[in-house]
């Protein structure tokens, strides 16, 4: 079975009613995790935002207690799940504010992460590509936005790498 467009499921649902609509989201998320997630954020926790920001920076905090520390092998495995988690709830929001915000609370948390991410390789580059994302991304923000987010991205990179700077 090949998938139509989004044009076409657009113009297809324009002529459901309120109903078919409802029972629709209903089918759709019993198939998928994600489905009833991203259904979740857009009825209840869409409209205050940055309690959802503070929701997802509690559940990185949790994750990250839970990280097997026994070798870089398994930190790296954790610390890659954590942030492809993290990178599913900024899909679900597609506000570029909280994409930053989540991305400099993970950054905060691999710096502070004991053992250091410093001693291994991978780690490092994780760290360093999560960087140069959020300064991608604060080049789309309003000037006041970048100008506050600017101060904590140096602050993240003079731990690391000392003197560079955006």
């Amino acid at each position: 079975m090949k998938a139509v467009t989004v044009k076409e499921l657009s113009l297809e649902l324009q002529n459901l009613s309120p109903k078919e609509l409802r029972d629709l989201c209903l089918i759709l998320s019993r198939f998928k995790k994600e489905n009833k997630e991203l259904l979740t954020y857009l009825l209840f926790e869409s409209s205050d935002e940055e309690l959802y920001i503070n929701n997802v920076k509690s559940e990185i905090d949790l994750m990250v207690d839970e990280v097997n520390k026994k070798s870089y092998y398994f930190i790296k495995k954790g610390l890659r799940r954590i942030l492809q988690i993290t990178k599913k709830h900024i899909r679900y929001s597609r506000n570029k504010k909280t994409e930053i915000e989540l991305l400099i609370y993970y950054c905060t948390k691999l710096q502070k992460f004991t053992p250091s991410i410093k001693k291994n390789k991978a780690l490092s580059n994780l760290y360093d590509r999560q960087i140069d994302t959020i300064c991608e991304k604060l080049n789309s923000l309003h000037e006041d936005l970048r100008f506050d987010y600017e101060a904590a991205i140096n602050a993240l990179r003079d731990r690391v790498n000392p003197g560079k700077k955006i």
